[in-house]
């Protein structure tokens, strides 16, 4: 006896009321075991796997890739052994997909290669042929059709072979093979030459494909910019991409920031040599029996925020700007904005306040570790009060970071180089870089702005200060 079995998008905690499907691991006809991955849901910025609790063969997908689908909506179905979990309502399930975006096999079947449908009188119907396909499936047909239909780049050709070769009438060609020789007298060669035309773009109409006079006679005619030599080619194809998991995360991140924050940057230079002199001291200094995280510029700048932010606590803050209330926090949760395979997610290091430089860099290597694996929680990415964003080598001259709604405040680190200052007397080389910081205007003056970062660059120009309760 065999049974269906429907498989419901799980509550997966926190109040969430729907998910965005990224990713299926199946597709119809499969046979899956119990416990094997189907698919895998985003929330927030957090990655959720859907497991499958029974065997049995896949006969529908409620949803495609991008769809979002609300929590407890069927989103597989399986035939299985015995009675399954569908009952007398097996029908009414159906519609209840169908009310999520999603096309039940039992309502809609896909049309048949000869191109009839219409509606299905048999509740029996093939799941197979009617199932939705995956999208893997859908975007490699997709890719195929593209590339079937553009076409040819070529002297922005047609698709079609040559036309007939005809006195003064030479046909647009593909070029000739690598290191095939096109077949001309030495007279014809030299024309070509003064002329500027590739012999290789030019079909012969004499014997044996011999190109002769009338045929440059031909390519001359069909315009100057045809007839010269040329290795370039111009390309048509368009790519469409849905933007979809956790790149439409960001997107609707930043277009929320950016349309309720009125930003102002302040970029500021700082000397940090005498910075990385105590930090490659410390990174070689061995103590018996204490394992030390490596220390990088980050764990520094840090602190010296903690420190900033004693002074200022209204820079660590939240805005509610629908309620038109600013949510001052006494614990400085700094997110570290991270690049990750899969895009930007922004890892928070939880109460700095209470960790000192190894206990930061400590937390940041291992936070930095889960995001560039996808294994961060829910709750590691999320929860900051403020936050850095750094590229390191690669950060350039200056920045203007966009701030993570809905904090008041961003720092923006850009890279280190080596410039010539003048102390004085004479130029001396110094190890220089600047601070780019984003504030919410709304609540912070340029004014205080301007002070919290002199703050951080006297504290980093002075590292011990850094050290100094």
């Amino acid at each position: 006896m065999m049974g269906e079995y429907v498989i419901k998008l799980p509550d997966v905690g926190e109040g969430v009321a729907e998910a965005e499907l990224v990713e299926w691991q199946v597709k119809v006809g499969d046979f899956v075991r119990e416990d094997a991955v189907l698919a895998a849901v985003m929330t927030d910025k957090a990655t959720v796997e859907i497991p499958s609790p029974v065997d049995g063969e896949i006969v529908w997908l409620g949803a495609e890739i991008g769809d979002t689908v609300a929590i407890g909506s069927p989103i597989v179905r399986l035939k299985v052994a015995g009675e399954g979990n569908v009952g007398a309502g097996a029908k009414s399930s159906g519609g209840e997909a169908k009310a999520t975006g999603a096309t039940p096999t039992e309502a809609t079947p896909a049309p048949s290669p000869q191109g009839g449908g219409g509606p299905a009188s048999a509740p029996k119907a093939d799941a197979k042929s009617v199932a939705r396909p995956s999208a893997k499936v859908s975007a490699r047909e997709d890719e195929s059709a593209t590339a079937t239909e553009s076409p040819s780049p070529l002297w922005g050709g047609a698709r079609g072979g040559a036309t007939a070769v005809g006195r003064g009438t030479a046909p647009v060609a593909a070029p000739r093979p690598e290191g095939e020789k096109p077949l001309a007298s030495p007279a014809v060669r030299l024309r070509a030459k003064e002329a500027g035309v590739d012999l290789r773009q030019v079909r012969g109409s004499g014997p044996a494909g011999r190109i002769l006079h009338e045929d440059i006679d031909a390519s001359l005619a069909r315009g100057p910019q045809l007839a010269k030599v040329s290795g370039l080619a111009r390309n048509e194809a368009v790519e469409d991409i849905k933007i979809i998991g956790l790149r439409r995360k960001i997107a609707e991140k930043m277009a929320l920031a950016k349309s309720r924050i009125p930003h102002i940057t302040y970029v500021e230079e700082i000397d940090v040599t005498a910075l990385e002199d105590l930090r490659a001291a410390l990174n070689k200094e061995k103590r018996s029996g204490v394992e030390r995280p490596k220390l990088t510029l980050l764990p520094f700048l840090m602190r010296a925020m903690v420190k900033a932010i004693a002074d200022q606590p209204n820079i660590n803050a939240l805005f509610d700007d629908e309620g038109g209330v600013v949510h001052q926090h006494g614990g400085v949760h700094i997110g570290i904005a991270a690049q990750t395979p899969s895009g930007l997610v922004v890892p928070v290091v939880k109460h700095a306040e209470a960790r000192d430089i190894w206990d930061c860099a400590a937390e940041l290597n291992r936070l930095a570790e889960a995001a560039r694996s996808g294994t961060a929680t829910r709750d590691e990415l999320s929860g900051s009060t403020i936050t850095i964003t750094s590229l390191g080598a690669m950060g350039g001259v200056a920045t203007t970071p966009v701030i993570n709604h809905p904090e008041v405040a961003i720092l923006g680190v850009n890279k280190m180089m080596v410039r010539p200052i003048w102390d004085g007397t004479q130029f001396i080389p110094r190890k220089m870089m600047n601070l780019s910081s984003s504030f919410d205007h709304r609540v912070i003056d340029g004014w205080d702005a301007a002070v919290f970062i002199q703050r951080i660059k006297a504290l980093v120009e002075t590292p011990a200060l850094i050290f100094v309760d």
